[in-house]
């Protein structure tokens, strides 16, 4: 008798655990039949991070474009490889004499170290986004310099001059979130538009300001008035093109309309910029500003140790900028991600260099089999990675010495950053921490989920082609979660 009561209650256990698992498998079942998924690709996985074991899953293996889930990758490697307490770094130096009249008898360098969040606007306030540039004069005028008888020259060269990774559309390339990586970013690489509208449909917008200056450049004004409510311009302009022009429509009758575009050339913006504060405060440059790119010269050709180093500026904690990056979905951020882990691992901050670390860091760690990762951000349409893909990543990081902060970097269902909105008041509203993606015809999520029963998951889903609405797409989304979260 005792032995059927404990048996009975065994079955029992077992029984509620296969209701709970086939619960989650009927919701991914139930959201692939919707109507609107009939010509979509789907991947989804979830995992119990304690037992290892799937409880769900839907084409796991299938590769996809994923918007900016995909920035999971480019953070995750980022703070494994570098550590959070890892701060990028710019580097000031004087080439010449300077006489007894204080004339610097030749040039400034300024080294590029791939900071993302130097003059950053996510870290600091408008008017302080050039605090540092004050700091670096104030350290010119210790050292006796009154008059620089040469130019500022900005190298960017070790991060490269690709301008954009592979993959990225022309459509994305002049907006803001087209703004592509450099080992000297300023403004987080962004330029501001003002435009005002007529209170007529149909006119001509007129374009008030650009801000910063960008010398040389070039604005070629294609914007109407429109009773279309929000901001429906496309920039155009390619890496370091000064000729640009905009698309689209503004909502009528505005007198100020903010719209943002990537900044052409962020190296010699730089040398511009410093040049323009020393000449404010007083210390003449006689020479233009000048850029590595434009000498056609790189790091490696400049013998540093001859020049003497009289600033070294550290960018913010790792931990705080890929925070920033996953929380606010920053394109710019993640792209210097891969940037950074190239050239700390090999020397080479460029792209290419950096996604050939990511590639061999991840490699024997999970199974990286049909994976491609060719940014960091997930702005590129050729990028192909599958649910399990990012399962075996997050499950990964789970065991990682900086799993804690990794995990505290993605946003919060119901709470913070992008997924503030998401499962609101309902299951999953604090129990998932996850990255959100959306481009068009594309919507993605994946991160972690503490179920009410206390259980521990790593979740993905990749949704292609879908031709339902998308806010219906996003309800059934949560309510997926929300099945997640009542494992």
């Amino acid at each position: 008798m005792k032995i059927t009561r404990t048996f009975l209650i065994f079955f029992l256990f077992l029984t509620k655990i296969a209701i709970a698992q086939n619960k989650i498998e009927s919701a991914i079942q139930s959201f692939v039949n919707q109507p609107g998924m009939q010509h979509a690709s789907i991947s989804f996985q979830a995992l119990d991070l304690a037992t290892n074991k799937v409880v769900a899953e839907h084409n796991p293996v299938l590769t996809l474009p994923t918007a900016s889930t995909a920035k999971l990758f480019s953070t995750a490697t980022a703070i494994d490889i570098l550590g959070p307490d890892y701060r990028a770094k710019t580097r000031v130096y004087i080439e010449g004499s300077i006489d007894s009249n204080g004339v610097l008898n030749g040039n400034v360098w300024i080294r590029g170290g791939g900071d993302p969040s130097i003059g950053s606007k996510y870290f600091h306030t408008e008017e302080h986004q050039l605090a540092f540039m004050q700091k670096w004069v104030d350290t010119i005028k210790q050292i006796g310099i009154t008059k620089i008888n040469g130019a500022i020259i900005a190298d960017a060269s070790e991060f490269g001059y690709s301008g954009a990774p592979d993959g990225w559309n022309w459509i994305d390339l002049g907006n803001y979130y087209g703004a592509g990586p450099s080992g000297l970013t300023i403004y987080d690489n962004l330029v501001r538009y003002t435009f005002s509208t007529s209170k007529y449909t149909g006119q001509k917008t007129t374009l008030k300001s650009i801000e910063p200056y960008v010398p040389g450049l070039t604005f070629h004004n294609y914007v109407l008035s429109s009773t279309k409510r929000g901001d429906n311009t496309y920039l155009f302009g390619g890496p370091y093109s000064l000729d640009r022009f905009g698309t689209g429509t503004l909502p009528v009758g505005t007198p100020n309309f903010l719209v943002k575009g990537s900044l052409p050339d962020p190296e010699q913006q730089f040398a511009h910029e410093f040049t323009q504060t020393l000449q404010k405060t007083g210390i003449p440059v006689l020479e233009n500003p000048k850029s590595a790119r434009a000498l056609d010269i790189k790091s490696e050709d400049v013998d540093y140790r001859q020049r003497e180093l009289i600033i070294t500026n550290y960018g913010e904690r790792l931990s705080e900028i890929i925070t920033k990056t996953n929380m606010r979905s920053i394109n710019l951020f993640a792209e210097h991600m891969i940037n950074l882990i190239g050239y700390e691992k090999t020397g080479d901050g460029s792209t290419t260099s950096g996604l050939k670390v990511l590639e061999a860091h991840w490699t024997g760690k999970f199974n990286m089999s049909g994976l491609h990762v060719n940014d960091g951000s997930g702005l590129s349409r050729t990028n192909a990675i599958s649910a399990s893909h990012f399962i075996g990543l997050l499950q990964t990081m789970s065991k990682s010495t900086y799993a804690k902060e990794f995990k505290e970097s993605l946003p919060v269902a119901g709470v913070s950053g992008t997924m503030r909105n998401i499962c609101k008041g309902q299951t999953g509203h604090n129990r998932i921490a996850a990255k959100s993606g959306s481009m068009t015809r594309i919507k993605s999520y994946s991160g972690y989920i503490t179920t009410t029963t206390g259980k521990q998951l790593a979740f993905a889903i990749i949704v292609n082609n879908h031709t339902c609405r998308s806010g219906e797409l996003k309800s059934r989304l949560q309510s997926l979660m929300n099945s997640m979260a009542a494992f």
